[in-house]
């Protein structure tokens, strides 16, 4: 119940930033009612839906490393456990492998066994059958219905700008954010909107989110009312630039306190987002992943070498 609830704050997350574009587009055409400004206003938000989408697709095309930090109470300053993988996209799905808390490979036979299963996907996505095509679909449609939730939230949100901050040399616009009491959900899902609130940062140049802090203003009931986020749980999200105009998660937190079925559940959890590398499509993936198995055997075939 509660992964469902962190996908869906992902997903707020993700739509906050074209919202508040959107705002800042408006912001703008009241500012000045000329149609260069509006035609200026509509080439802006073009290109802040186009960036996002850019950012949505190539979470299958880079890979990364992530640490997860879990901590009993939020204000803990040692987790209670951590773990670090490496996400690879592997065609129709997303592969993890364990690694040490150095981010590297702990067990060489295992690291070269999961390299061997992520390459065996690569291959399968990488053909043309019905079994690829019903795939392809699947992950097609759950495109399709993130891009419907964030389409939603156009009208789900009013955003006020308050400030500008510097964040190194870059300029962000600092936004408050409120649900908008005239928006009707179309879904359990779009419900959750008028139960949250916050304050989004966002690149002055690049029309991109920078950062994004949320709280619950109302419990959240997920699962037919099996589980529940209580009121006063909170996230954030820190975005920074990772390739030419693209623009990628550097640093989540959640602090979520709920209940599932009679349980009372905690969730503070921290992930941090590193070493954003482009594998591309399974067709550019394989070779990549190939040549990383072939080195590893040439490594153990040496003399000396651990087996």
């Amino acid at each position: 119940m509660f992964r469902l609830a962190r996908i869906w704050v992902s997903l707020l997350v993700l739509a906050l930033s074209m919202t508040a574009q959107a705002q800042e587009s408006a912001s703008f055409r009241a500012g000045d009612g000329s149609s260069s400004a509006d035609a200026n206003a509509r080439e802006v938000m073009g290109q802040v839906i186009n960036n996002l989408k850019e950012a949505e697709r190539a979470q299958y095309l880079y890979e990364r490393i992530e640490r997860v930090e879990t901590r009993k109470d939020s204000g803990d300053k040692e987790p209670q456990k951590t773990w670090v993988t490496r996400v690879v996209p592997a065609g129709t799905g997303i592969a993890k492998i364990n690694l040490g808390l150095d981010a590297k490979p702990v067990n060489t036979d295992y690291y070269r066994a999961e390299l061997d299963r992520v390459l065996k996907s690569l291959l399968w996505a990488a053909e043309s059958g019905p079994q690829q095509r019903d795939a392809y679909q699947k992950v097609q449609k759950k495109q399709k219905d993130r891009e419907d939730l964030i389409e939603a939230t156009r009208n789900a949100f009013i955003f006020t700008y308050v400030a500008s901050e510097p964040r190194g040399d870059r300029t962000l616009l600092k936004y408050r954010m409120e649900p908008n009491p005239s928006f009707k959900p179309t879904n359990r899902a779009t419900s959750i909107y008028a139960k949250v609130k916050g304050i989004v940062w966002v690149d002055e140049a690049s029309h991109q989110l920078a950062r994004v802090e949320g709280e619950v203003t109302d419990d959240i009931s997920l699962g037919l009312f099996l589980a529940k986020i209580y009121k006063g749980s909170k996230f954030l999200q820190d975005r920074y630039e990772t390739a030419p105009g693209l623009w990628m998660p550097s640093f989540s937190q959640y602090d979520f306190d709920g209940r599932k079925l009679f349980t009372n559940i905690s969730i503070h959890e921290k992930t941090f987002y590193t070493d954003y590398k482009h594998i591309g499509p399974p067709a550019q993936a394989i070779p990549r992943i190939q040549s990383e198995i072939a080195q590893l055997d040439a490594m153990k075939a040496k003399p000396g070498a651990d087996r």
